[in-house]
């Protein structure tokens, strides 16, 4: 009798971004499996318009991957990733963004140290990739570089997100709402983690599976940064533990950053800018309380 190979969904929700798609389906279609495991791929669009069919249908007319395309209309991430769980079929589920791309031994090494470890689920680093070379202030703040740790590490929820997953089916088994539709905006990757972890469940890190960021010049303007920066804060007053101490640091936050900015200018502007990130992170928390909306909580889409 022929051993049962697990089977692993690949989950990508997408939202307007047909070229960066098709380079993640394209390092998808190499994955290395060592015959220990077969895979699939799902693509949410989360767009009516159904920006990426088109692009999905022609990744299927060259690869032999199964490749499910489904479509959630309402402009939401936590939606889509439900959207693409219902169609996920795998007894393990891997979650990557639409415009990140992996090394091909990606898949492998996550199965691998999620069997070493008996952990409910792995995650990787995500490092940033540059098509063209950005301003010396960018490399210098790492404003795109992301925290890393040795492999084994247990992540915490605050640590947990979606870019680079693998998790076992069988601990969302019965979940009707996997991620939170309140959580639309942006915070649904985190508290997926606090819930999972409170029921026990326990995710490592696998600091060799490897995925790369595509980061087009668009994303390291000021105003794309700060843009960003304002949806943090304004998605961090559903996050638990959130109320009027909150406010209370942001409000003395904000103070002694806009103090200190014109001294940080002189240090240089890669400090300037980090901390006038820092600045609308809580800026978009009080605009939030306010009843004030910073930002718009569609995807920033580039």
């Amino acid at each position: 009798m022929a051993a049962h190979h697990p089977h692993i969904s690949v989950c990508i929700c997408t939202y307007q971004r047909p070229q960066f798609l098709a380079r993640l389906l394209a390092g998808l279609a190499g994955q290395q499996t060592e015959n220990q495991f077969s895979y699939s791929i799902v693509v949410a669009d989360n767009d009516r318009t159904e920006t990426a069919k088109t692009v999905v249908s022609e990744f299927r007319s060259r690869s032999d991957i199964e490749t499910i395309y489904c479509v959630e209309p309402r402009q939401n991430i936590a939606l889509a990733r439900n959207r693409a769980l219902a169609e996920a079929k795998g007894d393990f589920i891997a979650f990557i963004d639409d415009d990140e791309f992996p090394q091909r031994d990606w898949l492998l090494l996550l199965f691998k140290i999620c069997n070493q470890f008996k952990a409910a689920g792995v995650l990787g680093p995500v490092k940033p990739h540059f098509d063209i070379e950005p301003p010396p202030w960018i490399m210098r703040g790492g404003f795109f570089e992301r925290p890393e740790h040795p492999t084994g590490f247990v992540i915490n929820w605050w640590q947990g997100r979606t870019g680079n997953l693998l998790f076992r089916r069988q601990i969302i088994a019965g979940m009707s709402e996997v991620f939170r539709e309140e959580f639309g905006s942006g915070g649904e990757d985190r508290n997926f983690f606090m819930r999972m972890i409170q029921e026990g469940c326990v995710f490592v890190w696998c600091n060799e599976a490897v995925v790369y960021e595509a980061v087009p010049a668009v994303r390291w303007k000021r105003s794309f940064m700060l843009r960003r920066a304002l949806l943090r804060g304004k998605s961090s007053m559903n996050h638990p533990g959130f109320g009027l101490a909150k406010i209370a640091q942001s409000l003395i936050a904000v103070v002694l950053y806009s103090l200190a900015l014109p001294f940080l200018l002189v240090s240089g502007q890669h400090n300037f800018m980090k901390y006038l990130i820092k600045l609308c992170d809580h800026a978009g928390r009080i605009l939030a309380f306010l009843g004030i909306n910073p930002i718009s909580d569609s995807y920033v889409t580039q």
